[in-house]
């Protein structure tokens, strides 16, 4: 969808806020290597993320990312149904639900069972990563949306 009128692009009218966010991502960034989290790991989560907000800029961002990281096409192809594969360990879909239950913020009882799985698979610490992975991509696919960050071919 495009438009002729300008849209303000957030991040540059307000470069202070946004190196702030740059800051929680960095702390984010530490944070999932202290809990032993890799690129590939964290990249299936952004993608994930951004595919749920429909964010065609930080899909084309971290989707580069994650198969720079190691991710396979494969993996990242059916990452929308990734419910009907086998193709994620235990660790990934408890990952992936919590990643996708604070994306949507279904019913409490939803939550409260999305939380109950993560919790066998991730540790509080991993938990606690996971979440502000996906509460920061989430506010990266916000200020991108809003902001209409262009996606322009690749040369």
């Amino acid at each position: 969808m495009s438009s002729t009128a300008p849209y303000v692009h957030i991040d540059k009218q307000s470069p202070a806020v946004y190196q702030a966010q740059i800051g929680v991502a960095k702390a984010i960034r530490h944070a999932t290597t202290e809990v032993g989290m890799d690129r590939r790991f964290v990249e299936l989560i952004n993608v994930r993320v951004s595919q749920i907000n429909r964010c065609a800029y930080c899909l084309d961002v971290h989707v580069a990312a994650a198969l720079a990281a190691g991710e396979t096409q494969q993996r990242l192809a059916v990452l929308p149904a990734w419910r009907e594969t086998e193709l994620f360990s235990d660790r990934e879909v408890a990952a992936l639900t919590l990643a996708e239950s604070i994306t949507t913020l279904p019913d409490a009882h939803t939550q409260e069972t999305d939380y109950a799985f993560a919790r066998r698979f991730l540790s509080e610490q991993e938990i606690s990563t996971v979440s502000w992975i996906a509460v920061t991509m989430n506010a990266f696919n916000r200020i991108s949306i809003v902001s209409r960050h262009p996606v322009r071919p690749k040369q």
